[in-house]
């Protein structure tokens, strides 16, 4: 496959995850309570593995498969932790 239909192929994915990496942000910073800003980072936490994925396939090297794994791990961890160590929000 030559190399600028790759490159237009990869574009459509990189856009794509950029429009996600806007609305997941908003989530952060709008979100009414810790919960909804949980989400917003489990969101961006994908995100970013997506964002390794597209960069693997661009470049065709493997090397960025260890941090994928480590922002893999340390999302679920954080989830985990902020699941069972939460205290609820002040009802208004």
């Amino acid at each position: 496959m030559p190399d600028h239909i790759y490159n237009l192929l990869l574009l459509l994915p990189g856009s794509l995850i950029a429009v996600a990496l806007v609305l997941v942000l908003g989530r952060i910073v709008a979100g009414p309570d810790s919960m909804d800003r949980m989400i917003g980072l489990d969101g961006f936490i994908a995100i970013a593995q997506c964002t390794f994925a597209v960069i693997i396939c661009w470049t065709l090297d493997t090397t960025a498969v260890n941090a994928m794994l480590v922002v893999a791990l340390l999302g679920f961890i954080s989830t985990v932790s902020v699941a069972r160590f939460r205290k609820r929000d002040d009802a208004k």
